[in-house]
């Protein structure tokens, strides 16, 4: 697998990731994130397909997903708390879906806070949010309800490290250095989004 949180985790882990279910709605995501922004999905799918013919023994964690990241929180009442998810892409988007028996009129609602949205997400929805630019939390569910979810995202140092040549920014050479490059790597993250939209 590309990332694990703990050996200790993996049989769960490959136990939640063989679930047929699982491998559907993840597969679902990335085709959503090919949809509304195709080369952005582009850009997932052939960093993610360097990165694993630079280093044959990491493998998606889901056959058909460009995300190189899956968490899945089992609730049963999962709500997550104001933040931003500062590692992922800055420019990339982040697939939630929610999951569950819950009234999406009274809670599981998504806020996004710079927008001042609060956007109902029922049971079998999926959204697809800038996730490390954004400041998002959910509202809590009725009590007796249940809320999961599944998420998938892909840390921007992954496409740092493949756009490096494999090295780590620190190990490029001062007229190389990635670090200089920022302003140019946020115009081109933006250049993947139609603007046309």
């Amino acid at each position: 697998m590309l990332l694990r949180s703990s050996n200790r985790n993996a049989a769960t882990m490959d136990a939640i990731i063989d679930n047929p279910n699982v491998r559907r709605i993840a597969g679902m995501q990335s085709k959503l994130l090919h949809t509304i922004a195709p080369k952005q999905g582009l850009y997932y799918r052939e960093t993610l397909d360097k990165l694993i013919e630079s280093q044959p023994e990491l493998k998606r964690n889901v056959q058909n997903s460009d995300f190189t990241c899956l968490s899945v929180n089992l609730g049963p009442h999962t709500i997550c708390v104001d933040h931003t998810d500062c590692v992922n892409l800055a420019t990339g988007l982040c697939a939630i879906t929610a999951l569950g028996n819950f009234d999406p009129k009274k809670g599981g609602h998504l806020i996004l806070w710079e927008l001042r949205l609060m956007l109902e997400f029922p049971p079998g929805a999926t959204m697809l949010i800038l996730s490390a630019l954004l400041r998002h939390s959910n509202v809590p569910i009725q009590p007796k309800e249940e809320r999961v979810s599944i998420t998938q995202y892909t840390a921007g140092g992954i496409f740092r490290w493949v756009e490096n040549g494999f090295r780590r920014n620190l190990d490029c050479a001062p007229l190389e250095n990635p670090e200089q490059d920022g302003q140019d790597r946020w115009e081109r993250g933006l250049d993947r989004f139609d603007r046309s939209l």
